[in-house]
C-alpha cells in the first residue's frame, strides 16, 4: 500500500492516478483487439474523450453523494481533488455507458453491438483498477475481528477510519472476481447470442459479485435493509439487465418464428 509512488520536485505522483491510467490503457488495448474485423475498431479510440468526461463526472458525483457526503459536506473544495482518489466505479460505468449511447447515436452505430465488444475489455480494466484502490487505501473492508486481514498504513483513508485493525480485503477480492468475469465473458463470446446479451451478462455478473462483496465493505453508509449504495445500484442493475435479456431473447425468437411463417406461406 503506497498512496504516493514518488515525487518529482514538489510534485507527488499518486499511485491511484498511475494505476487507473494503466487500467484504461489495458481496457483500450483489449477493446481494440476484440473489435478486429468489425466497423467498430476505428471508433475505439474516438470514444475515449466522450467516455472520459462522462465517466469522471458521474464517478465523482456517485462517490461524493452516495459514499462520503458526510466528509465532503465539510470539505466542499476537496470535491474537485479527484487526483487524490475517490471515484465510484459504478458511477463511472453509468456515465461511460451514457456517453457511448450518445456517441453511437451520433455516428449511427448499434449501441448493443458496440457494448458487446467493449464488455470484456471494461471488466478487465476494472480488475486492474481495484489495485489502485488497494494502494490508495480506499474501497476498504470492515474489521475482520481476527488476526486475518489487511492492515493499512497511516495516511490512508482506511487507517483514518479503523486504525491498525485488520480489515477484509474487499477491493482485492473484487479485482479477482472481475478477472473471473472477464474469462467467463470471453467464453460466452464464442457462442451465438442475441445482440446485447453479452453486455447485459457483464452487468449481471459484475453486479452479483459487487453486491455480495459489499457486505464486507467498511467505507460505505448503509440504507434500507442495511444495504450500501453499491448494493442498491447492483440490485437495480441485475433486475434491469435480466429484464432486457428476456426482452432481447423473446424478440429474436419472435423474429425467427415470423420469418419461418413467411417462408411457409
Amino acid at each position: 500500500m503506497r498512496v504516493v509512488l514518488f515525487t518529482i520536485g514538489n510534485y507527488e505522483v499518486h499511485s491511484y492516478g498511475v494505476i487507473v491510467a494503466l487500467a484504461v490503457l489495458l481496457a483500450l488495448g483489449m477493446a481494440h483487439y476484440l473489435a478486429k474485423g468489425t466497423i467498430y475498431r476505428e471508433h475505439i479510440f474516438n470514444i475515449v474523450p466522450y467516455v472520459a468526461v462522462g465517466a469522471i463526472v458521474t464517478a465523482r458525483i456517485w462517490h461524493v453523494f452516495f459514499f462520503q457526503w458526510g466528509y465532503y459536506s465539510q470539505h466542499v473544495m476537496e470535491i474537485l481533488y479527484i487526483w487524490q482518489g475517490g471515484i465510484a466505479i459504478q458511477g463511472a460505468l453509468v456515465g461511460g455507458f451514457l456517453a457511448i449511447i450518445y456517441y453511437t447515436k451520433k455516428h449511427r452505430l448499434s449501441f448493443w453491438e458496440f457494448a458487446d465488444i467493449l464488455a470484456p475489455a471494461i471488466i478487465l480494466g476494472q480488475s486492474l483498477g481495484r489495485i489502485a484502490c488497494f494502494l490508495n487505501g480506499d474501497a476498504y473492508g470492515s474489521p475482520t475481528g481476527s488476526g486475518f486481514g489487511l492492515v493499512y498504513p497511516p495516511g490512508s483513508m482506511a487507517y483514518d477510519a479503523y486504525g491498525s485493525q485488520p480489515l477484509w480485503p474487499a477491493e482485492i477480492w473484487e479485482g479477482q472476481w472481475d478477472l473471473i468475469v472477464f474469462v467467463l465473458l470471453i467464453l460466452l463470446k464464442n457462442r451465438k447470442w442475441p445482440t446485447g446479451v453479452l453486455f447485459l451478462a457483464y452487468n449481471i455478473l459484475y453486479s452479483f459479485g459487487r453486491f455480495n462483496l459489499e457486505w464486507l465493505r467498511g467505507d460505505s453508509p448503509r440504507y434500507m435493509f442495511d444495504w450500501t449504495a453499491g448494493q442498491w445500484t447492483s440490485f437495480g442493475m441485475i433486475i434491469v439487465s435480466v429484464g432486457m435479456i428476456l426482452y432481447l431473447v423473446l424478440r429474436d425468437r419472435g423474429k425467427i418464428h415470423f420469418s419461418g411463417a413467411e417462408k411457409g406461406n
